[in-house]
């Protein structure tokens, strides 16, 4: 059986070299989004005929979080990665390659897998939600100005120091949406969401993120993280604030695409088909939606 190499930090270069083969639009494909989660998932790689192959583990099963990375990818290089899956899957459903972009599609409807579209991406102007401009965002310019006028704040850089502080922050905030929405999927994401950001938190010297906070009052009330996906477009990935300040949160998101000038676009990932992230993320009006795509074996 191939031999997968368990994931760590010295792998980054490896990774990023096969990262820029091409460019890619969906925030799966950046080493630091892989990485941190180390703790929900066990994270094997291997090089299978000159591609990198990135398979996730977990209770459920083993999948691909991404298709093969490499300059040609052959049938051959799929049906090894399928092979692998399967001997540590009972249920072959399990077995998938996820986050195939829009591009790559035909290649693998071509080699007679099955592809299903999953949740897009949601892409914004970066000057849009800078500057929030118009009639359409009114409303978000209104909370930003009473967050501004009723409250002393300092914005400041991420320091690893902390580190704490923010996890209290998010623990705060995921048991104050939990007894608001019951949705159980909202609730489970709110747990496994957690993990990557612990890793991220402790990790975060060592990883290309960026981060801003709030402090009002001396406390962290409100802190985001984001990592670029590729010269363009620039990922925010972690958004939480102390609820109880009313427009903190369309602060902290203006401000923050403000500073992030080197680039035109923002991707604040998907909805994972929940009407209350939906309406949030069509509120600020997305240039366009990202399609991704799930690839599995014909039964």
């Amino acid at each position: 059986m191939t031999t997968l190499n368990r994931l760590t930090l010295k792998d980054r270069d490896l990774f990023k070299k096969f990262l820029d083969y091409s460019r890619h639009e969906l925030s799966a494909y950046s080493f630091e989004n892989i990485y941190i989660w180390k703790g929900l998932f066990t994270i094997r790689w291997a090089i299978l005929r000159g591609a990198l192959c990135v398979f996730f583990q977990d209770k459920i099963g083993c999948f691909l979080y991404l298709p093969p990375l490499g300059r040609r990818i052959n049938k051959e290089t799929i049906q090894e990665c399928f092979q692998i899956m399967d001997k540590y899957n009972r249920n072959k459903d399990v077995s998938r390659i996820e986050n195939i972009e829009e591009k790559d599609l035909n290649i693998y409807s071509n080699l007679g897998l099955t592809c299903k579209e999953k949740y897009p991406e949601y892409l914004y102007a970066r000057e849009d939600l800078a500057e929030l401009k118009g009639d359409k965002f009114k409303a978000k310019r209104a909370n930003c100005n009473y967050f501004i006028k009723h409250y002393q704040f300092l914005c400041q850089p991420f320091v690893s120091g902390d580190a704490q502080a923010c996890l209290r922050l998010y623990n705060r905030w995921a048991d104050e949406r939990k007894t608001s929405h019951k949705d159980a999927l909202y609730q489970a994401m709110l747990v496994d969401a957690a993990w990557p950001l612990t890793q991220l938190l402790h990790n975060y010297r060592d990883l290309n993120f960026i981060g801003r906070i709030v402090r009002i009052g001396g406390k962290v009330e409100a802190f985001s993280f984001g990592f670029k996906i590729n010269r363009q477009a620039f990922c925010i990935s972690y958004e939480v604030t102390n609820l109880s300040f009313k427009g903190l949160a369309q602060f902290i998101f203006r401000q923050f695409c403000r500073e992030l000038q080197d680039f035109k676009y923002i991707n604040i990932m998907d909805d994972s088909g929940l009407e209350n992230l939906k309406r949030v993320k069509l509120s600020y009006r997305p240039a366009r939606l990202i399609p991704a795509y799930i690839a599995t074996q014909n039964a």
